[in-house]
């Protein structure tokens, strides 16, 4: 879930130190200072309080680390490993101090083609690549670009994860085999073969628990109805002999770590794999800082620390055969409800989940697939708010539409690329409203002390025109065509003060509209340009078409009192050039 006030917590994260100009200007040795664990991260410790609250997530957690391990691909025991290693070292080194990290569900999307394509040697490869990645994005404060993230783009991101979770858990909520990297693809081919053999021991499992989830947590939220209903579908499925597929061996141990066998060969498509992972990761990481920033009061995370963090976890966890990893925001949430204090409560978190793999590994290696499909789905649902998405969806037709498309291209493509295209329409519904905002119309004259007949005179011959609002690609070319069909006038008055940008595009357009209307006799003046936009004028030749160089005016009424003068010297040469009117026959005579 990500609130409707994520874009305003956005913009008060961090410290002033972590921008980027302050970075660029600091040391390499301050710089790696900045990300090292300080003693004020664990000044505010309750010692009870985390542990209750870490007891807590762990609970929530287990089901979930085995059910996304076994989702990815690579196995249960790849993601309970991951939950343990990443959920640590997030904590220790990252930049919020209520985060719990581990694997997630919008990352198991991206790494079952790496699975598919490369088998978990590669996965793991693509963790530790994406961890020094993520390092990277940390050192050069990229985290702070998270604020531009528009709110149609997250809730449309969040709805398509949600969707594809759901999906790909058919095959197992069916009791059925299939396979395939697409998400549609694989739901169809799962439907299709349960519809050729029905069961339904597998489908009324997952159905049990799923409802059991999402109705308990509506009734009473602490309660970790997954881990209790888990038990229950594993304990039947035992006593009953329903002969379900289960998760199978998980060792009772961490695994030593290791070195991934690297495949050289396919470095290059890895290394593409990597960026999608990481920026995943980064993503998702600074989403749920800004969710928990929302939810806590005085509490602000660091976004660069925060990608250290995730950056040393993806780079760690792989080499104990974890997977990568990201925030988790439902975990994360329920650390905050259950009163966590501070990351000592995440820590907490993944010390007990290895507890329960040091006592527990041969009871969860019982537990049916078909329930950990259940909480899979259940974790789609409660992932999707209709309140929040009707009302983006209402808030304006640019944003209800950049929703449904990001939400499509993440079913349908990869994440990533879906995130791209969400920007791309974001952006362009922006440019578009901002292109609305232009103003160009015409405005009265400063009359003065001047007589009737002389202003009707004036005003019959010079145009002053009002340009407001930016003067860029997206708005300059209706109301330049516009001035560039003006044809009743002698002089044009450009007022130019409430100009709020200019980009090349819209210099080049008022330079060439500014050549258009002096090669039709039509002289143009600019008064009041601000300084700022001066240099891009200059550049793109806009003072060059003006007829003389001293026709750009520090004030309108300057650059109006010039307008008269030129119309008053037009009237006098044509004046003069008249013929003059045939004398009468009564006075030659």
């Amino acid at each position: 879930m990500y609130p409707l006030g994520v874009v305003d917590a956005l913009k008060e994260q961090a410290s002033p130190m972590t921008h980027p100009r302050a970075v660029s200007k600091e040391g390499f040795g301050a710089r790696a200072l900045r990300f090292l664990p300080r003693r004020s991260d664990w000044s505010r410790a309750t010692i009870g309080r985390d542990l209750s609250a870490g007891l807590m997530v762990a609970l929530v957690a287990l089901p979930l680390a085995l059910g996304f391990g076994v989702a990815s691909g690579v196995g249960a025991a790849a993601g309970i490993t991951t939950a343990i290693v990443a959920g640590i070292l997030a904590a220790v080194f990252g930049g919020s101090n209520v985060q719990v990290s581990g694997p997630t569900g919008a990352m198991t999307v991206v790494l079952i083609p790496i699975v598919a394509t490369h088998g978990a040697d590669g996965v793991l490869v693509v963790g530790v690549l994406a961890g020094l990645m993520l390092l990277v994005l940390a050192v050069t404060g990229a985290g702070r670009a998270m604020k531009y993230m528009p709110l149609p783009v997250v809730e449309g991101f969040t709805a398509g994860i949600a969707v594809i979770i759901g999906l790909q858990q058919l095959p197992a909520a069916l009791g059925v085999e299939a396979e395939g990297e697409k998400v549609l693809r694989l739901a169809w081919d799962a439907i299709t073969a349960w519809l050729g053999a029905p069961a339904w021991q597998a489908p009324v499992m997952t159905l049990a628990v799923a409802v059991g989830i999402v109705v308990a947590a509506r009734v009473r939220s602490g309660f970790p109805a997954a881990l209790v209903l888990v038990a229950i579908a594993t304990a039947i499925n035992v006593l009953a002999g329903s002969g379900l597929k289960t998760i199978g061996y998980i060792p009772s141990t961490l695994p030593a770590p290791r070195w991934p066998q690297i495949p050289w060969e396919h470095l290059d498509s890895l290394l593409l794999a990597a960026v999608a992972v990481a920026a995943l990761g980064a993503l998702e990481s600074l989403l749920s800082a800004t969710v928990a920033d929302a939810m806590t009061v005085g509490d602000r995370h660091d976004p660069d620390r925060e990608l250290f963090g995730q950056g040393i976890a993806n780079v760690v966890a792989p080499l104990f055969g974890g997977i990568p990893a990201t925030a988790a925001i439902a975990r994360t949430a329920v650390n905050v409800r259950a009163g966590a204090g501070t990351r000592l409560a995440a820590v907490f978190h993944s010390l007990l989940l290895l507890v329960a793999v040091l006592i527990a590994a041969r009871w969860v290696g019982e537990i049916p697939l078909a329930a950990l499909a259940g909480v899979l789905i259940a974790t789609a649902v409660q992932m999707i708010h209709p309140r929040n998405i009707g009302s983006v969806v209402r808030a304006t037709k640019g944003d209800g539409a950049t929703l449904l498309i990001t939400a499509a291209a993440t079913v349908v493509f990869d994440l990533v690329v879906a995130v791209l295209i969400g920007l791309v329409v974001a952006g362009f519904f922006a440019l578009r409203d901002t292109a609305r905002t232009a103003v160009f119309e015409a405005t009265p004259l400063d009359k003065g002390d001047h007589r009737d007949e002389e202003r009707e005179l004036l005003d019959e011959h010079i145009a002053a025109f009002r340009v407001e609002g930016p003067l860029f690609f997206g708005a300059a070319h209706d109301f330049l065509l516009e001035l560039a069909g003006v044809s009743t006038v002698k002089v044009v008055v450009l007022r130019m003060r409430y100009v709020t940008t200019i980009d090349a595009t819209g210099a080049q357009m008022l330079a060439d509209t500014i050549g258009r209307l002096e090669r039709r006799g039509i002289r143009v003046l600019l008064s009041a340009t601000k300084p700022e936009h001066v240099p891009v004028l200059r550049e793109l030749g806009v003072f060059d078409q003006l007829a003389h160089e001293n026709n750009a005016f520090d004030n309108t009424l300057d650059a109006i009192a010039h307008a008269r003068l030129h119309v008053a010297r037009i009237q006098h040469e044509e004046s003069d050039d008249a013929p003059e009117p045939p004398q009468s026959d009564q006075h030659n005579k």
